[in-house]
């Protein structure tokens, strides 16, 4: 059914789908070559993922703030410039790590919260399982964010043979303490399975990159290596070194400020991994991929202008993301692509440079885009389906009017979703604020700028459309104008929907408490199918530990009592 649904537009006219996929070349097949001599040993892998930079917080794309690292690294390979992720992290992430799109991992509908019981599924292979498959060594630096409930969902449970890093969204750079809401918080930097006490107090950035300068120095040259750099930087909370703020003494706002200290710290981080790269003689056979996951926010310093909306949205300054790939192996350096590239396609193109056996790629969403980056092939990917988040309409938001006339009797456009094929982008729901935000250059904080770039075309509607190659700002809405199109792609996401998995989205399990795990994120489940009710006991030690929580009925007691404190002593806020 999957292949189905990506190999073209088999409800559509011929007509029809030439107007519509106008790419170069329209759809080809993913044989576009994975760039390696036969015979010679794999390239080193090293994907670099920033949190919340925005499209306009890199200095190519003439931001405020410097960055002479990213702009040479860029500028020496290709810049992807019609590159998409998703709007928040965990989707992005997952997409990276499955090749699969939300609809069919169950992650459709938002982040996987600190204490949900929830993670990435493990029917899907992630790309760090397959890479070790493959012979590669597999490390991983950084926010995993893919959840953590049992000790299986860990990176190393998902084929990372080493660990450093954070397994929530958020958390303090330096002391590492991560709250879900004001209700749990705990220590959240761990070192492999173990909590990373000693570490508490060096700053995020700069510790990962001396662990990556670490992992780099301990490989053997004659294995192919693959790192995952998952930067907690630039996300909230705004926290840089003081030696890089004094670098925008002359900015006045000031969560701009910190956020562009925060930036350049990312940049000299990659300078530093890349002439590692070069000390270890690693350099001349890796490819190094930078990404953002989603993008910037507005209200936390970040830049998306002249992209509208941020963080969080399905317009395009929250799903066009920074992007680039640097490579000595690159057949075409120093230029730009316009090949439409989604955070899905990492997963099959990676993995055929890496010589990997195709196993999964019926299931998979994602493209080999290796020869569209490195020799200006034809792309093979037409289309993106951003998202379709059943669990987005609230009980009694829809009417008539989302299904039998907006919709056309096709799509209830009460729901949220978006997708982009050839020039067209179509959005319907609710996808987010939809405000143009000026560079935040100027004092005092939001309420200076916040008016200035008001959007005027989503009261009351709930589907638009775009040409996005001829309006990149989306600024002119067509939905009215072009209904012949509306209907086309409201035919699309029926489709898609046609084979969506139902969404997992379980509620908060108050076990996951910090509080009763000595003070630390950590998991709080056996594995499933394992002894126990529920089938979440372990063997051994663990299953003794997990039966021991579940039936802890004073533990129980704690966690309750502490939420309901917690929601009273919010409440009292208001009074």
């Amino acid at each position: 059914m999957r292949g189905a649904v990506e190999s073209g537009f088999p409800l559509l006219g011929v007509a029809v789908l030439g107007f519509l996929c106008c790419m170069r070349g329209g759809q080809t097949q993913d044989d576009s070559g994975s760039g390696r001599i036969p015979g010679t040993m794999p390239p080193h892998l090293i994907f670099i993922l920033a949190d919340d930079q925005g499209y306009g917080d890199v200095g190519y794309h003439g931001s405020d703030i410097h960055t002479p690292v990213l702009d040479q690294l860029a500028g020496e390979g290709v810049k992807l410039e019609n590159y998409y992720v998703q709007p928040i992290c965990s989707p992005s992430r997952s997409q990276l790590m499955t090749g699969r799109y939300q609809i069919h991992t169950g992650l459709q509908h938002s982040i996987i919260r600190a204490r949900q019981p929830l993670c990435l599924p493990p029917d899907a292979p992630t790309l760090a399982e397959r890479l070790q498959e493959a012979g590669y060594s597999t490390h991983m630096v950084g926010k995993w964010h893919l959840g953590f409930c049992r000790p299986g969902c860990l990176p190393t449970g998902r084929g990372f043979q080493s660990f450093l890093g954070s397994l929530t969204g958020s958390g303090d750079h330096f002391s590492y303490q991560s709250c879900d809401q004001a209700e749990a918080c705990g220590f959240d930097l761990h070192d492999g399975e173990r909590p990373a006490w000693e570490m508490s107090g060096n700053y995020s950035t700069t510790l990962y990159i001396e662990r990556v300068k670490k992992i780099l120095r301990a490989h053997d040259p004659r294995k192919p290596l693959f790192l995952y750099l998952a930067l907690q930087a630039v996300h909230t909370p705004l926290q840089a070194p003081d030696h890089f703020l004094q670098r925008y003494s002359a900015l006045d706002n000031r969560p701009r400020r910190l956020y562009a200290a925060m930036v350049s710290c990312v940049d000299e981080g990659v300078g530093a991994l890349v002439q590692e790269l070069r000390t270890r003689g690693l350099y001349q056979n890796s490819v190094l991929v930078y990404s953002s996951d989603n993008g910037g926010q507005p209200l936390s310093g970040g830049c998306n202008w002249p992209l509208r909306g941020g963080k969080g949205t399905y317009w395009e300054g929250g799903v066009r993301a920074v992007g680039f790939v640097h490579s000595p192996l690159l057949k075409r350096k120093g230029t730009v692509s316009k090949a439409l590239i989604h955070v899905s396609d990492w997963y099959p193109t990676l993995l055929s440079l890496a010589g990997a056996p195709e196993k999964d790629r019926g299931q998979l969403d994602g493209h080999n885009v290796w020869g569209a980056i490195s020799q200006g092939l034809p792309c093979p990917r037409t289309e993106i389906l951003f998202n379709i988040d059943p669990v987005s309409r609230r009980p009694g938001e829809a009417d008539s009017r989302t299904l039998a006339l907006n919709g056309f009797g096709i799509w209830d456009t009460a729901l949220r979703a978006a997708i982009r094929a050839g020039d067209w982008k179509l959005l319907t729901g609710n996808v987010g604020d939809g405000d143009w935000v000026p560079p935040q250059t100027l004092p005092g904080g939001p309420h200076q700028w916040q008016g200035m770039e008001k959007r005027r075309d989503q009261r009351g509607k709930s589907v638009w459309l775009f040409n996005i190659t001829a309006d990149p700002y989306e600024r002119s809405d067509l939905a009215d104008a072009r209904p012949e199109v509306v209907k086309i792609l409201l035919a699309r996401l029926a489709e898609y929907n046609q084979t969506a998995v139902p969404p997992r989205n379980p509620p908060d399990d108050h076990m996951a408490d910090p509080q009763l795990h000595g003070g630390v994120w950590t998991p709080w489940l056996g594995e499933p199918g394992s002894e126990g009710p529920e089938g979440s006991g372990e063997g051994g030690k663990g299953k003794a530990k997990s039966s021991k929580m579940r039936h802890c009925k004073v533990c129980k007691l704690k966690a309750l009592f502490k939420k309901v404190g917690s929601r009273m002593q919010r409440s009292s806020l208001f009074f």
